[in-house]
């Protein structure tokens, strides 16, 4: 049987935005599904593109349940349908926080989503999952069976994006003393400063920031994590570099989740310059303007899926 020299490209519902980027490419040809709703809200998925004997790609992200269930169902499908390969992207992979239990009784949630990813059928030439920054180094190492996981970074990206917005003469920030590692090796590369803030904890939910370990005087600072969410601890960061002396202050993350009024809120604080975040969630889109600018990872993952295919 001859092999496709086209790897076919799925998505689930909420990702169809990055399939459509990465078809922009050759090298990629799209596949597509039927789904359907019924009125008691289950699920009809019919794989429509013939797989048998190709590489296959799927793109998703454990947003929600309904979208974690909807890679799983679709995947399991495409191994059905005889997949010679199958990578899962995942781009933002939820409940990444939940990586390990610190009170008794927790539920590890980001353990329990890799076995359900690892209870998909194995393709004939393997199942791959591929992640994008990861908050946590240790989640590919829930999956079980002989699942290959790729963690990509978006280094490229957040390196271009931050010179982009000025140049080499800022200081690149950190959140917490948590991420300062990851944001000095990030501030080597590009030859630019660091810095961090100090936190103390007040309670079991409240932290204060009680200083800045650099200099930020009349300097621009770019602050940079791998996802906001309601951007609290982002305010709290961006307040003591303002009352450190920051002239101004960018930030950038790879993930844009912003549930409920989490962008109005960063806006109204008057504290950030603008905010730009990669489009690995579907919010960030929907909520992109001036001040939330939005990049695109397809060519991160397009890229990748290229160099793989040669394995």
């Amino acid at each position: 049987m001859q092999v496709n020299d086209k790897t076919i490209i799925f998505s689930t519902q909420n990702y169809s935005y990055l399939k459509e980027e990465i078809l922009q490419s050759s090298h990629f040809e799209e596949g597509n599904i039927e789904i359907q709703t019924f009125p008691d809200g289950e699920h009809y998925y019919r794989i429509l593109s013939e797989v048998e004997y190709k590489e296959v790609a799927l793109i998703g992200g454990t947003i929600s349940d309904k979208d974690t269930l909807e890679l799983y169902d679709i995947a399991c499908g495409l191994v059905e349908g005889g997949a010679r390969k199958l990578n899962i992207i995942i781009p933002f992979y939820g409940y990444s926080t939940m990586e390990r239990a610190v009170k008794k009784g927790e539920i590890v949630t980001a353990k329990t989503r890799a076995r359900l990813l690892s209870a998909i059928p194995q393709a004939y030439f393997g199942n791959r999952v591929i992640f994008i920054d990861l908050h946590s180094e240790g989640i590919p190492h829930y999956l079980e069976g002989g699942i290959r996981a790729i963690h990509l970074y978006a280094k490229p990206i957040i390196s271009t994006i931050a010179t982009h917005l000025a140049g080499k003469n800022f200081v690149l920030a950190s959140t917490d003393a948590g991420r300062a590692k990851w944001v000095e090796s990030l501030a080597n590369d590009i030859g630019v400063e660091a810095a961090f803030v100090y936190k103390r904890r007040m309670s079991g939910s409240n932290t204060r920031v009680t200083g800045v370990n650099a200099d930020v005087k009349g300097k621009t600072v770019i602050i940079y994590d791998d996802m906001i969410r309601t951007g609290g601890s982002l305010l709290q960061a961006a307040k003591a570099y303002k009352e450190a002396g920051a002239a101004q202050i960018y930030v950038l993350a790879t993930h844009g989740i912003f549930p409920n009024e989490a962008v109005k809120k960063l806006q109204m604080s008057n504290l950030i310059e603008k905010i730009v975040v990669t489009n690995t969630h579907p919010q960030a889109l929907a909520l992109q303007s001036d001040f939330l600018q939005v990049a695109s990872v397809a060519g991160l993952i397009s890229e990748n899926l290229i160099t793989i295919r040669s394995f």
